[in-house]
């Protein structure tokens, strides 16, 4: 069975973060591991706290992690500080996983700032390199360009910046626009690739940016290429919210198992 390892924050509500990116992970099909970096006080509503874990725990969990289990893929989320941002790329350096996604979480849905603006550089200059992929949404890709994002040219051209950052790969998600089809642009260093969805209209979208760079990460876990497990991960998330879940007084959660019946396979 293949493996996979999110080093992401605590969602205690279950959409987001860690027990997201663990069901995802479920539903494909591969074994979920985790190295927690946050605990955060949250529902559907909002983010209200935030509390760090140890940067030396969280370095242990990973290599201790390596030193038992084969794990095929790392995907991290949610890192606010340099001083994580430092021991997590340390600490990866050191086990030199196969593939690493890197979902550049900046801010919470409700507004709360998830990534200390004095973290963004050292995100760049140290995890940037070892990412495989990187995710941004539009919100993010605007504050890693500082540029304006309201087309989809305009979202290529931020992942060719994204790219001299040091990342392989780039996925902007475009989510965020105001179309009728939700588009992301891929780009490998050479070709861009566009993929579309029809937009569905729902207010629970709780945890759909950790769950869409989470598939990826299961995906690549089983072997698949760049294009495939982002093209499969697409499918899969859009699927996801479809039938997301009306729970809470806020944004509830996608349905992170709505699509088991899927082939995801390689």
């Amino acid at each position: 069975m293949k493996t996979a390892l999110t080093i992401a924050g605590s969602d205690p509500s279950g959409g987001a973060g860690i027990q997201a990116d663990l069901k995802t992970f479920a539903a494909h099909g591969v074994y979920g591991t985790s190295a927690i970096t946050a605990v955060t006080v949250q529902n559907t509503c909002k983010v209200y706290n935030v509390q760090e874990i140890n940067p030396d725990i969280v370095y242990d969990q990973i290599i201790y992690l390596f030193d038992d289990i084969q794990i095929d893929a790392v995907k991290i989320g949610m890192v606010s500080s340099i001083k994580l941002i430092e021991i997590i790329a340390k600490a990866l350096k050191k086990v030199n996983p196969c593939a690493i996604v890197l979902d550049p979480v900046m801010i919470s849905k409700s507004g709360y700032s998830l990534l200390n603006n004095d973290a963004r550089n050292a995100l760049i200059k140290n995890l940037f390199p070892l990412a495989e992929v990187v995710t941004p949404n539009i919100f993010e890709a605007e504050a890693l360009t500082d540029s304006k994002i309201s087309t989809v040219e305009d979202m290529k051209l931020a992942a060719a910046k994204i790219l001299k950052s040091g990342a392989k790969k780039v996925v902007v998600k475009g989510g965020h626009l105001e179309k009728d089809q939700a588009t992301d642009v891929l780009f490998d260093g050479k070709t861009y690739t566009e993929l579309s969805a029809q937009r569905i209209e729902t207010k629970n979208t709780h945890g759909t940016g950790c769950t869409f760079s989470s598939a990826i990460t299961a995906n690549l876990a089983k072997g698949m290429d760049f294009t495939k497990a982002v093209s499969n991960a697409k499918i899969y998330i859009t699927k996801t919210i479809e039938h997301s879940l009306n729970i809470g007084h806020g944004h509830g959660p996608v349905d992170h198992f709505a699509s088991c019946a899927l082939p995801f396979s390689s």
